[in-house]
């Protein structure tokens, strides 16, 4: 027993309190926790205010001295105090419980951890046991999102009110090195008042600073706190610029309705067309969410923009777009996304987010997917928003609908059984056609009115290794489709001489048998692997019937390369099919090094054996022409590639004429990745093919690369050259500043039109985290 009613331990110890000590000091930690969270403070119990009081909780202590004096009825623990209770952690010189007050008292390099990272230091705390009122002084508060106050000192009230006396507000961390140098943001106020139950951080008499020089002065403003990320209030503003529409201050106001569900209002004043209103309504559900935008204008200098343009055609313009997107369980997923605008260019004219691009793609789509199955159907309606009166929109396609099933089986007959279902309907107004270079002819890429064709194919291969390691895979396929067309135009509707002159439903069918044979053959050092794959296909099947006279939508796409030298069919899609006996020979060739260096490469060619060569028939969209494929020996397809460890990477594909061995078309690249540095390089040329109307040569490189500056700043540009007629096509030039805190983004590109015309757009943002985005884009800005 001590003397005085004192408990006293002189020397630095460590256990647990007796009860009476205990409770009153779990009391303080659980206050001083409360005090270094305000945004969480939205009652007076502890449980409410997201701090674990376990009743059960031990409370370890330790320190220089421990005492507690009945007389007074006080608890104090002094020199190097260190308190750990639940999760909280507490470091003061010294802490005190005055029970007939109340109070609860820290003083002397005061800082608390909590569970959730926040971290308060403060010279001295003092709070009341109730929590609901307090003060400190010296205050610094570090939260979790790693943003910052700090003030002379700060007042609690009522509980969920903490009053910052002039404070300071950040989100930046002083520098290690000069801790004295100006922060890249802050601002200074002589009041902040964070109200944890409202969520929301009020400046009064506040100064904005950037790299310490005051840039602007504001009365009064609220914002959320650093914990929010949906509160209603008016969101950062956004500035524009284009000749059409002068300029543009957008004002957005968030309302958060509820936890799952809220609406945008975007108001936008045009100097040159007047007011821009926008609204989207968001919604999440359990299983997915969707979302419903409306935007409209009342344009009041129609005649700004140029007199063939849509644009100038229209007063009064909006639109209604949606989307959505929902799993209905863990393998299927349905949804859609769609647009209706009173004309067709209104979204991207006004830069609507989301229904902004040149091709709008509505649909509607239900797809499955399992460990050997995938089914996916869906309707389409592609529409251009073009800038002149009369353009291609009206030869776009409705799709009604797609569909795609696959089905995978093992251990039928030894082997693979692959089963597919394609089937398509199109639905088009206009004719889509493109006269060809030097001809009266057309090439047709799609028929007006309606047509469709619906596939199966079945493929069953098994493989066979022998004891020399050659690989053998017999193939045996089988495909069936159905054509059904009602074309409003029927009749001579391509260059190369391909027509149908009736009405008609057709069937076609293919059936084919095919042997791979590969001989992997590896050659090993003690730093090196290498492979060399001499591979052999032959595939016999009939000729293609139908070929050039029925509808092709999906298989106008044709590039021979290695990607499809060993394809059992060579066309993109299931509207044309590959007929007569053909072998494809080539070599595959892969090294491997200890050093990281990766190596790959194919060369190849493919022979016409027996009856009608598909790639040189006629075809509504020239389908085959000029491919390499249309003779009976095929020109040359090669491809090499190398990869390193320490990020540099090349490729080269390439086609050569089968006699003269000069080069057709070229796709190279090379490219370069670190820490530092990010760039590129990519070459292409394609000799002239005038059956698709390119009577020159085309031939361009397109450069990009990106700088890491310094810590921060990173910049970039890129550049599109063409080669054959001199001229840079597209060029730009980016600058950033990225840090924990503030991001800094200036972009300026500039391209030209097939009218030679140049397009100039340039973008500013910058971004104050826990405070918002700034910024625009304008077009023509000098």
């Amino acid at each position: 027993m001590s003397v005085k009613g004192h408990m006293s331990l002189r020397h630095k110890k460590s256990g647990l309190l007796g009860m009476r000590s205990a409770v009153a000091l779990c009391a303080l930690v659980a206050a001083c926790a409360v005090m270094s969270a305000p945004t969480n403070l939205h009652a007076q119990s502890a449980d409410d205010l997201g701090i674990t009081t376990d009743p059960n909780a031990q409370l370890l202590l330790q320190a220089d001295d421990l005492i507690y004096d009945n007389d007074s009825g006080t608890v104090a623990a002094s020199g190097d105090v260190r308190i750990e209770f639940d999760g909280n952690r507490l470091v003061a010189d010294r802490v005190t419980y005055v029970e007939a007050t109340g109070r609860l008292i820290a003083q002397g390099n005061v800082e608390l951890l909590q569970p959730d990272g926040t971290r308060t230091l403060a010279d001295e705390l003092d709070i009341t046991d109730d929590f609901a009122n307090g003060f400190v002084n010296g205050l610094r508060v570090v939260t979790p999102e790693n943003t910052r106050f700090a003030a002379e000192s700060a007042e609690r009230q009522g509980g969920t009110v903490t009053i910052f006396n002039n404070g300071i507000y950040t989100a930046c961390e002083p520098c290690a090195e000069n801790p004295d140098k100006p922060l890249v943001w802050q601002i200074k106020s002589q009041k902040i008042i964070w109200n944890g139950e409202e969520k929301t951080i009020r400046f009064e008499n506040a100064r904005f600073e950037f790299l310490g020089i005051p840039l602007a002065f504001v009365p009064v403003f609220t914002t959320a706190d650093p914990t929010v990320r949906r509160k209603t209030g008016f969101l950062a503003p956004t500035f524009s610029y284009s000749d059409e529409l002068g300029f543009g201050a957008q004002v957005p106001f968030f309302w958060a309705l509820a936890p799952n569900y809220d609406v945008t209002f975007r108001s936008t004043g045009y100097t040159r067309q007047g007011f821009l209103g926008e609204a989207e309504w968001r919604h999440r559900l359990e299983n997915g969410q969707y979302n419903l935008k409306i935007a409209g204008i009342h344009q009041l200098q129609p005649d700004a923009f140029e007199n063939n343009r849509v644009d100038a055609q229209n007063v009064n313009r909006g639109m209604i777009g949606t989307s959505g997107r929902f799993e209905i369980n863990p393998r299927w997923v349905f949804g859609w996304n769609g647009l209706l605008q009173s004309d067709k260019n209104f979204s991207r004219t006004y830069g609507i987010n989301g229904f902004n691009g040149f091709v709008q793609r509505n649909e509607v789509f239900l797809t499955g997917l399992d460990d050997r199955s995938y089914f996916d159907t869906r309707f389409l309606k592609y529409d251009l928003q073009e800038s002149t009166e009369f353009g291609n929109d009206g030869r776009q396609s409705a799709v009604l609908p797609s569909v795609d099933y696959e089905r995978t089986f093992e251990g039928v007959a030894g082997g693979n059984l692959s089963f597919t279902v394609n089937s398509r309907n199109n639905l088009r107004d206009d004719l889509d056609q493109r006269a060809s270079l030097g001809t009266d002819n057309f090439a047709t890429f799609g028929l007006d009115g309606f047509n469709g064709r619906t596939s199966v194919d079945v493929e069953w291969d098994r493989q066979f290794i022998t004891s020399g390691g050659l690989v053998a895979t017999p193939l045996l396929a089988a495909q069936g489709d159905a054509f059904y067309f009602d074309a409003i135009n029927p009749g001579d509707v391509s260059a190369s001489g391909a027509a149908f002159t009736d009405n008609e439903s057709y069937f076609r069918g293919m059936i084919t048998a095919g042997m791979e044979m590969r001989w992997p053959i590896l050659f090993s050092s003690t730093s090196a692997a290498h492979v060399l794959e001499p591979i052999g296909q032959i595939y016999v099947r009939p000729d293609e019937t139908g070929a050039g006279t029925l509808p092709n939508e999906d298989a106008q796409s044709f590039v021979f390369d290695t990607s499809n030298l060993f394809s059992r069919d060579k066309f993109s899609g299931f509207d044309r099919v590959e007929g007569g006996t053909r072998a494809n020979v080539g070599i595959r060739y892969t090294g491997t090094f200890d050093n990281g260096v990766v190596l790959n490469g194919v060369f190849g060619q493919s022979y016409h054996l027996a009856g009608v060569n598909s790639f040189a028939q006629a075809d509504f969209v020239n389908a085959g022409a000029d491919s390499g494929l249309e003779s009976d020996v095929s020109d040359f397809v090669g491809s090499f590639g190398i990869q390193t460890a320490s990020g540099f990477g090349a490729s080269v594909g390439a086609r050569f004429d089968e006699n003269t061995f000069e080069v057709r078309r070229v796709d190279a690249g090379v490219s370069f990745k670190n820490d530092l540095i990010d760039a590129s390089i990519d070459y292409a040329r394609q000799e002239a093919q005038p059956t698709y109307a390119f009577s020159e040569l085309r031939e361009e490189v397109t450069a990009r690369a990106g700088l890491s500056v310094g810590e921060y700043w990173t910049v970039s540009g890129f550049a599109t050259y063409d080669i054959a007629l001199g001229s840079i096509d597209r060029n730009g030039i980016g600058l950033m500043y990225d840090d924990e805190c503030f991001v800094f983004e200036f972009g300026y590109t500039q391209d030209r039109n097939a009218s030679d015309e140049l397009n100039e757009n340039y973008t500013l943002r910058f971004s104050l985290k826990t405070i918002g985005d700034f910024g625009g884009t304008s077009k023509s800005l000098f």
